[in-house]
């Protein structure tokens, strides 16, 4: 287990990365927080991001040896009793664990992204106009679960690394490749361009879940809670709904996309 350092003032600088850890305040100072060890976990295996720090609830510490031991011998460890770390952190931390990561090296390019996808013949999931945290970090876990090649956004789509989609993802965010392009019509060119079917997934799709060909590569394109993805966009795809009892008007965008990707899935004998 590495050397840990004591923190018994709130206010220390050393751990300022973790200071009042709001989802608003992460997009000013760089990098990204990591909260429990399971989300800890999949930051150490990433290739794509890596630990800069710790900072761990005293009480924790024993049972976390075998994460502290696959750190990096540069990343530093503090260690803090519940009040002070409550303090630093602006709020009750029952987890007990913070990380704080930064991009590891050069992300592969969107067409990189969606042309291995398209090789291995694994669906992408493109997220369009989608800003809610929990819904951004489920779909992550599910592309995950269900073998995605890749999670594309546009840039209007909240930003993965926010720490609660983060946590939402149990970490997934961390070790699936991913990555924002602009509107949901570059989107759309790019995975066309590199020969996937567009498939919009709306309640008033054309075509059944249960009918549509899961064969060859193909791009799950997945709007916001209640205005979906726009007409224009959606005219342009191929359009799917999942059948469901005609009293209830619509699925969670994260559930919806499960149920699709959960079909695909299966279908491809995975």
């Amino acid at each position: 287990m590495p050397e840990t350092i004591a923190i018994g003032d709130p206010a220390d600088p050393r751990i300022e990365v973790f200071r009042d850890i709001r989802d608003r305040d992460l997009t000013g100072r760089g990098g990204f927080i990591a909260e429990g060890t399971v989300v800890l976990d999949q930051l150490l295996e990433s290739r794509q991001f890596r630990p800069t720090a710790l900072l761990v609830l005293r009480n924790r510490l024993a049972g976390l040896g075998d994460l502290l031991s696959r750190l990096p011998p540069c990343v530093p460890v503090y260690v803090a009793e519940r009040e002070v770390l409550d303090q630093i952190a602006g709020f009750a931390m029952h987890r007990g664990v913070l990380a704080h990561g930064e991009e590891n090296g050069v992300r592969p390019t969107p067409i990189e992204l969606v042309a291995s996808a398209a090789a291995h013949s694994r669906p992408l999931v493109v997220a369009v106009g989608i800003a809610n945290h929990d819904n951004i970090g489920a779909i992550f876990r599910n592309a995950a679960a269900f073998g995605a090649g890749a999670v594309l956004l546009d840039t209007t789509s909240c930003d993965p690394l926010y720490r609660k989609a983060l946590r939402v993802s149990v970490g997934t965010v961390l070790t699936m490749p991913w990555a924002r392009v602009g509107a949901g019509t570059d989107l759309m060119s790019l995975c066309r361009d590199a020969g996937c079917r567009t498939i919009a997934l709306s309640p008033a799709g054309g075509t059944t879940l249960r009918e549509i060909c899961s064969d060859g590569p193909m791009a799950l394109f997945l709007g916001a809670e209640g205005r979906g993805l726009s007409p224009a966009l959606m005219q342009t795809m191929e359009t799917v709904r999942i059948e469901m009892e005609s009293n209830v008007d619509s699925l969670n965008v994260a559930t919806a996309a499960a149920i699709v990707l959960s079909n695909i899935y299966a279908s491809r004998g995975r």
